[in-house]
């Protein structure tokens, strides 16, 4: 059996290993509600053409499944129903009891019922059989687990031969000349913005730091060979700020 780490980052802190489910629970338990007006603020509204690119990457047919892990607000799932049409089905799944609530309510009061189900899951052990899925997404989600070998690999896991695993996160910029700024903006301003619109510059200031201590574009490529997914690869957006990493199960 692996021997799991006594301990791993929160932000840059350093926490038990036990800690961090938690402390991140409470993170999104606090911005939940206004969470989708922060990505807005966060990304100048560039997470809607991130998560469109993405989800015109899945290769989802009428009729198929997916999963969307840490689906949070429910926009990505929005979109795969729409991908899978009324005779496919969408699952939409976060380990945030709060979050989940507000993306199934969204979800429902958009009509998006047929074909909708909802589960609390923790992407490390997701509780479907193996072979379940066409496709699963996670769109900004990764970064937060603790375990992020063992959430790859459940997910590889739950995926159909053939199947195809999506994962959107920020990364690192590719771009030189985009780092200050960049650093800049998430330290100094996204803060002040978390503490101004859901007053809470604490979370944001984590969700800044996450950032940073979340695996680079070839790292995290690196993983997702070593959970025995295929044809792994990734696409830099805005200048590498965002990754979409992409990868089969055979």
């Amino acid at each position: 059996m692996k021997n799991e780490p006594s301990t791993t980052h929160f932000g840059y802190q350093t926490v038990n290993t036990a800690e961090k489910q938690s402390r991140v629970r409470e993170v999104f338990d606090s911005v939940a509600s206004q969470y989708d007006i922060m990505n807005d603020l966060m990304s100048l509204g560039s997470h809607r053409l991130w998560k469109r690119f993405m989800l015109g990457k899945t290769g989802l047919r009428p009729g198929q499944s997916a999963l969307d892990v840490a689906g949070g607000t429910g926009d990505i799932s929005a979109g795969l129903l729409k991908l899978v049409g009324p005779n496919g089905s969408v699952c939409l799944t976060d380990i945030n009891s709060a979050m989940l609530n507000v993306g199934r309510d969204r979800l429902l009061d958009k009509g998006l019922i047929r074909g909708l189900s909802v589960a609390q899951a923790n992407a490390e052990k997701l509780p479907f059989k193996s072979g379940s899925f066409d496709c699963i997404t996670i769109a900004f989600g990764l970064r937060n687990v603790t375990d992020k070998q063992a959430a790859l690999e459940s997910m590889k896991r739950c995926l159909k031969p053939g199947g195809k695993l999506l994962i959107l996160e920020f990364s690192k910029p590719v771009i030189k000349l985009l780092e200050p700024v960049y650093n800049l903006y998430s330290f100094k301003i996204l803060p002040a913005l978390g503490e101004f619109i859901a007053n809470d510059a604490a979370s944001y200031q984590y969700l800044a730091e996450s950032i940073r201590m979340h695996p680079d574009q070839e790292s995290l490529k690196g993983m997702m060979d070593s959970a025995g997914l295929e044809d792994c690869r990734y696409y830099n957006l805005s200048g590498g700020i965002v990754a979409l990493h992409t990868g089969y199960k055979y």
